[in-house]
C-alpha cells in the first residue's frame, strides 16, 4: 500500500494516524469539496502556493488540507481528518500547521466550515488598524465592524485564543498581519465571507489612497439597518 508524501511522490505505507478507518461516503464528498474550495482560494489569488487552509466539519471529524500540499496534487485518497481534540483519525498527511486555529472556531461556535487565507488587501489592513473601517454595509453580513486578532505566531494556541476575541459575535476577522478567518455553515458560505472581506479591504485601501480626500464611513445605526436588510436578502426558502 502506498501513500502521498508531502512533495507529492508516492512512499510506501508504514501506518500511522488514522490507519485502519476509510472515509465515509459523506466524508469523501465533502473532501472533494474541501480541495475545490481549497484550490479556489489560490485561482482568486486569495492563497499564494500553501499558505492558507481549508476545513469543513463532518458530525465529530475536521477534514483539513494538509501541510505544505499543494492544492493542485490532493486527490480523493489524501482525506486528512482529525477529532474535535486533534487527535489524527483519517490518513497518514500531516494536517496544516493552522489545526489549533480551526478547531477553536468548532469548539466555541456553530460553524461547519473554516476558511483562511493570506489574501494581500486584507493582511495589509492588519497592519494599519485594529478594525476594518466602516466603508460598506456588507460588514453587516459578517456580523459587524470586522476586528483585528492581536498577532502571534502562526499555528499557536496564543493565536486561536486572539481569534476567537476577534471572532466573538462575528463569523470573520483579520489576523495582525498574517491574515484572514471567516466561518459559515458550508464551505460555500464560508469561502463567499472571505472573498467579501478581502474586497473591502480593497475598496477601503482605494478609497483612503486618494491624496487629500477621506472615505465616508457608515454609522453603526446605518450598519444596523442594513443587517436587518440583509436577512431578507435572496430567495426565501
Amino acid at each position: 500500500m502506498t501513500r502521498r508524501r508531502r512533495d507529492g511522490r508516492e512512499a510506501e505505507d508504514t501506518g500511522g494516524p488514522g490507519e485502519g478507518r476509510r472515509a465515509s461516503a459523506r466524508e469523501a464528498d465533502a473532501w472533494r469539496e474541501l480541495v475545490g474550495t481549497a484550490r479556489r482560494t489560490v485561482a482568486d489569488g486569495l492563497v499564494v502556493g500553501t499558505s492558507g487552509n481549508v476545513s469543513v466539519r463532518i458530525g465529530e471529524t475536521v477534514l483539513v488540507t494538509p501541510s505544505g500540499v499543494p492544492y493542485d496534487r490532493l486527490t480523493a485518497d489524501d482525506v486528512t481528518g482529525v477529532d474535535l481534540t486533534g487527535r489524527q483519525v483519517l490518513g497518514t498527511l500531516v494536517p496544516t500547521s493552522e489545526l489549533p486555529l480551526h478547531l477553536a472556531v468548532y469548539r466555541t461556535t456553530a460553524a461547519r466550515a473554516v476558511v483562511h487565507t493570506h489574501a494581500v488587501h486584507a493582511t495589509a489592513v492588519s497592519t494599519l488598524v485594529d478594525e476594518l473601517p466602516l466603508i460598506h454595509y456588507m460588514a453587516a453580513a459578517l456580523g459587524g465592524p470586522v476586528r483585528v486578532a492581536g498577532y502571534a505566531t502562526y499555528g499557536t494556541a496564543e493565536l486561536a485564543e486572539n481569534m476567537l476575541r476577534a471572532l466573538d459575535g462575528r463569523s470573520g476577522c483579520l489576523l495582525r498581519n498574517h491574515g484572514t478567518v471567516t466561518h459559515g455553515t458550508s464551505l460555500l458560505q464560508a469561502y463567499d465571507r472571505t472573498a467579501q472581506l478581502e474586497w473591502m479591504c480593497r475598496l477601503w485601501l482605494t478609497a483612503s489612497s486618494v491624496p487629500g480626500l477621506t472615505p465616508t464611513l457608515l454609522t453603526r445605526d446605518q450598519l444596523a439597518e442594513a443587517e436587518q436588510h440583509l436577512r431578507h436578502y435572496g430567495q426565501p426558502n
